[in-house]
């Protein structure tokens, strides 16, 4: 397969002579080393996962940085807290535009330095596993929603043709145990990938971390820790519930999603797509491929939107919304093929209590037709 073009780059490209550095964070295989070393191919490259080169950065910044003194790509920089002090003297004393791209897996490692650091000087950047839209213009994205769940979106099992299985079983030990050891000191890795899966089986579902912690055995601050964790590694991701006094009696637990269907499908034991059709979840995964699809072109093309859930607690409940202007974008998604008007009936109801303020109501379901009826859309999966 040959080098996908990243929808991202464009939005990098934009601001190489606004900004003197720019971070690009993602997680482990993403593609954010192919990216930038195929976007970038003047820059030299520098990776801080390397011994010696880490070693080089921790024991003398300012000999490191008088070598690799502009244009330079700074992979996995966050292995050196250190440098990001000796950057900021840098790039102010220099004053040159896109002089350093930062790039790294630990999403609040990589923020927390550049906070302390960098504020004011970095464009961030988060790249995330393929979207449809890029798997498409590629020719590369599956046509059934079903095999895609289960493949997933890592660019590894593209490029390689790799059975999706192998891939996330080396995935789980080599990446996420490395990574969650950098972060925290897990004793008891198995129970640690016992709960990864319990968190797999609430896809979709809100967070209830007391029951979490029950099942898994493990106090309810430490299930806290462990999904933090899984958030800065960029496993999964929790959508957050909207708040506004249109009803006093809301829910206000987060909803939890897998970055990646194809990871959370092995997780819970899946081997081919045809393990699917008989998943009692299959609608939340569905809801899972879509909402993180959204969440995906919202990062890939730098839309700067925020996304929410709404729910009450008599169970009327929008799936997806997302503030434009003063109004509401509302979506319901399903994995039905058959528009019924039901489906309606949450949008419809936050659209009576949102006095007028909605602007769209949009479906997205299992099927294949983008249609236009009175008053709302309808959206095929791969559209999100």
């Amino acid at each position: 397969m040959k080098y996908v073009n990243r929808t991202i780059e464009s939005k990098i490209r934009s601001m190489l002579d606004k900004f003197p550095v720019l971070a690009l964070t993602g997680p482990r295989q993403s593609g954010k080393t192919t990216l930038l070393r195929n976007m970038l191919p003047d820059y030299r490259y520098v990776s801080l996962e390397n011994t010696d080169d880490r070693f080089f950065a921790e024991t003398d910044p300012l000999g490191f940085l008088a070598k690799y003194n502009s244009e330079v790509i700074i992979d996995e920089a966050q292995r050196v807290p250190s440098l990001f002090s000796y950057l900021q003297t840098k790039v102010d004393a220099d004053g040159k535009m896109g002089q350093y791209i930062i790039s790294g897996s630990q999403n609040f490692q990589l923020l927390e330095r550049i906070t302390q650091s960098l504020a004011g000087r970095v464009a961030l950047f988060k790249l995330l596993p393929f979207d449809a839209t890029e798997l498409e213009g590629s020719g590369s994205l599956e046509s059934d929603w079903k095999s895609l769940i289960y493949k997933g979106f890592y660019p590894t099992v593209y490029d390689r043709q790799l059975d999706p299985s192998i891939f996330y079983s080396n995935y789980v030990q080599t990446y996420l145990e490395r990574d969650v050891s950098t972060l925290t000191n897990i004793q008891d890795i198995q129970r640690f990938r016992n709960f990864i899966g319990l968190c797999a089986a609430r896809t979709g579902q809100l967070l209830n971390l007391s029951n979490l912690a029950l099942e898994c055995g493990i106090s309810q601050p430490t299930a806290k820790s462990w999904i933090s964790i899984l958030e800065s590694s960029y496993i999964l991701f929790l959508l957050p519930p909207y708040f506004e006094n249109f009803s006093k009696r809301i829910v206000k637990s987060p909803k939890l999603y897998f970055y990646d269907t194809g990871l959370a499908s092995f997780l819970l034991g899946f081997r081919s797509p045809a393990d699917l059709d008989d998943f009692t979840l299959i609608g939340s995964f569905f809801e899972n491929l879509v909402i993180a699809e959204m969440l995906k072109k919202n990062h890939h093309q730098y839309l700067l939107k925020e996304y929410w859930f709404w729910r009450d607690a008599q169970g009327h409940a929008v799936d997806l919304l997302t503030k434009r202007g003063s109004g509401f974008d509302v979506f319901e998604v399903k994995s039905t093929q058959t528009i019924l008007p039901k489906l309606l009936k949450g949008m419809e109801f936050f659209s009576t209590i949102a006095e007028g303020r909605v602007k769209s109501k949009t479906i997205i379901y299992g099927g294949n037709e983008h249609q236009e009826r009175t008053g709302y859309s309808i959206r095929p999966w791969y559209e999100g």
